[in-house]
């Protein structure tokens, strides 16, 4: 499994608005091969980054989506939220799973 984890620095005023962008996201990527789930995490203490984490079955697979029109069309409805609504740049982080619990 290959995950993808985007810490996302977003102020305080603007947690609400970024939480309604989420859900009510287009959800292109959940009809994308290899696409397995979407976790967000809101942060328990105020300043420190959102967590947006996706589960892919492969690298191949995420970067088909980041590479697609509907990575595209997913990531223009971000710009809702204006530029100062975060505290600095996301930053993204990829991993492969070496060890799952679910997976018995």
């Amino acid at each position: 499994m290959f995950v993808v984890m985007n810490r996302i620095p977003v102020k305080p005023e603007y947690a609400d608005q970024f939480e309604e962008a989420f859900r009510t996201r287009a959800r292109l990527v959940d009809r994308m091969p290899g696409f397995i789930r979407n976790l967000v995490l809101r942060p328990k203490n105020p300043g420190d980054p959102y967590v947006v984490m996706t589960f892919w079955e492969s690298e191949a697979a995420f970067r088909a989506w980041t590479e697609s029109p509907e990575f595209r069309e997913g990531h223009a409805r971000s710009g809702t939220l204006p530029k100062e609504a975060f505290l600095g740049p996301s930053k993204l982080e990829t991993f492969t799973a070496f060890l799952d619990s679910e997976a018995g």
